[in-house]
């Protein structure tokens, strides 16, 4: 069962409290700091992220098993260490970016 975490919406504006992730070249913002738990993407040239990941809005969950819930999904990003005790990954349905957050417990 997924469990809705976060929003993500791609901008082309800084946005205030944003931060850099060299890896991916791209500027966030802290969703858990955002009353309707909203992420702001703000994604450089050559960012080795997917360009459906980098031009539309993604829908963000948790779920019990990113491996189960990989099972049969049109992966866009493998499984990746996403912060401190979380795994995440990117998939594509209904023509966006699904990103799978799996939480250690």
């Amino acid at each position: 069962m997924r469990k809705l975490n976060h929003f993500g919406v791609v901008t082309q504006t800084p946005t205030e409290g944003e931060f850099y992730v060299e890896g991916l070249k791209v500027w966030l913002t802290d969703f858990t700091k955002s009353p309707n738990k909203i992420e702001s993407l703000r994604f450089e040239q050559g960012s080795c992220m997917p360009e459906l990941i980098q031009t539309t809005a993604h829908i963000a969950y948790e779920v019990e098993s990113l491996e189960e819930a990989l099972k049969g999904a049109k992966v866009l990003v493998e499984p990746f260490v996403g912060g401190d005790k979380l795994k995440c990954a990117f998939i594509e349905e209904e023509g966006i970016a699904i990103e799978l957050m799996e939480f250690e417990k």
